[in-house]
């Protein structure tokens, strides 16, 4: 059976790790539909539909770093789940920190999994190849 096709939304203000994932993507030839957010404002504005435009559509998943400016990804964890249209997003953290407080304190907020960026072309194969048989097998929410 098929995935279903579904979008992702990546939150990071880091342009080579966008840059990666998009080259993991062409690699892995994923037909995916991609977009970048640089912090959690803008996350939320995409999630929402802003000045007119429409948000994005589901299904989606949302890869999200911890550390940004403006709104960290803990506080766009904590509007995300705190808002009933986007209480049910998919979320994977993708972030440098391997810290165990910034781990509990994401779990707490029911995320899908943390991810440590290591070896950033190896981790982003990796974390494109997992989402894709992720979306293979789990039904996500529309």
């Amino acid at each position: 059976m098929a995935a279903q096709p579904y979008k992702i939304l990546l939150v990071d203000d880091d342009d080579i790790c966008a840059m990666g994932l998009k080259r993991a993507m062409r690699r892995l030839e994923l037909p995916n539909t991609f977009y970048i957010a640089n912090d959690g404002i803008e996350a939320l504005e995409l999630l929402r539909g802003n000045d007119n435009a429409s948000p994005v559509e589901t299904p989606y998943l949302v890869l999200l770093d911890l550390d940004m400016p403006r709104m960290s990804g803990h506080e766009f964890l904590r509007e995300v789940r705190n808002d009933p249209s986007l209480s049910k997003t998919v979320i994977f953290v993708l972030t440098t920190s391997a810290a165990e407080t910034d781990k509990l304190s994401a779990y707490d907020k029911n995320i899908a999994g943390y991810i440590v960026k290591s070896d950033a072309e190896q981790t982003f194969l990796n974390v494109l190849g997992m989402l894709e048989h992720y979306c293979k097998v789990v039904e996500l929410p529309c």
